[in-house]
């Protein structure tokens, strides 16, 4: 079984205002509402790609249960776990000229609830996959990304990890199956900038080191590199379109690595999915579809098999 955990999720209300401007009443054009969270995304791509996956989490107060009345709707199935203090987010985006947002806080999780989750995640076992991924909020202890691989220690669950800074870095003495910075975060922990394919490779290669089994970087219009773990390396270029929205297309290229490998067992053909599930994503304005993703497949002449 696949589970994605999302600490904070969110309602994204996503409203298109053209012309929009401060101190005045504005109204919208376009409105759309999603469940949002790295976790989150990565379970409804999962599902688009026929793999079942568990959403865990937190929820609170009326927006919580929307987030998991509109999961239901994407047949994604979900164990969130109640919060009694405070409401789960609900995140702005106003489209109009310049893109801004106004993200919500999200409720207090108290001790009580981390054991909640932590009692779900006894239930893993050997080949189950966990992903990891977004920021913490602040209620929470900053550890709890490295807490939780400690306590699956030695279980055989691939735990895959997209976060940043020391939420990645922390994790690695636990040897994750796969981590997933973009360029700029991965450049961002060592201190340099990072353009180019190959100049990616040597700083993948020192995240390998440090204890990750498999190093995936995105890129955005400079493509993806994987360093697995072999020591050998993949490299891509990004997929002809027409970028259109690139939220959660870092989500959907972590959610096309994991069936890819689940279906074929070849990092090479994952590491192939996983670019073609992020740029189909990036190439509409929802998170990619079957159908999507094998239109970028035959665009660059890949086959899943």
């Amino acid at each position: 079984m696949i589970y994605t955990i999302t600490f904070n999720p969110s309602l994204d209300y996503i409203v298109t205002v053209p012309g929009f401007k401060t101190g005045v009443v504005n109204r919208t054009k376009e409105e759309q509402i999603f469940p949002g969270g790295k976790g989150i995304n990565v379970s409804i791509v999962l599902e688009h790609l026929g793999f079942e996956s568990t959403a865990l989490g937190f929820k609170a107060g009326f927006v919580g249960q929307e987030i998991e009345n509109e999961l239901n709707s994407w047949n994604v199935k979900n164990e969130f776990i109640p919060v009694a203090k405070g409401i789960s987010r609900i995140n702005v985006k106003i489209r109009g000229g310049e893109e801004s947002e106004i993200n919500g806080q999200g409720p207090e999780i108290s001790k009580e609830d981390i054991d909640t989750l932590y009692s779900k995640l006894d239930k893993l076992s050997e080949g189950d996959v966990l992903v990891l991924a977004g920021s913490i909020p602040d209620v929470m202890p900053q550890t709890i990304y490295s807490d939780i691989c400690k306590k699956l220690e030695g279980r055989g669950v691939r735990i895959v990890v997209d976060a940043t800074k020391n939420l990645l870095l922390n994790v690695l003495e636990y040897h994750p199956f796969l981590i997933k910075p973009n360029n700029h975060e991965l450049g961002e922990i060592f201190g340099v900038t990072l353009k180019t394919r190959e100049d990616v490779i040597p700083y993948a290669a020192k995240l390998r080191e440090k204890g990750a089994r498999n190093v995936l970087v995105s890129m955005a219009g400079e493509g993806a590199v994987l360093l697995d773990e072999t020591g050998e390396v993949h490299k891509s270029e990004a997929p002809k379109g027409q970028v259109v929205n690139s939220v959660g297309a870092g989500d959907s290229m972590v959610a096309g690595f994991i069936a890819g490998y689940l279906k074929t067992g070849d990092y090479h053909k994952a590491f192939l999915n996983g670019v073609c599930t992020g740029s189909a994503s990036a190439f509409h304005m929802n998170l990619a579809t079957e159908s999507e993703v094998e239109e970028v497949r035959k665009s660059i002449g890949f086959t899943l098999e």
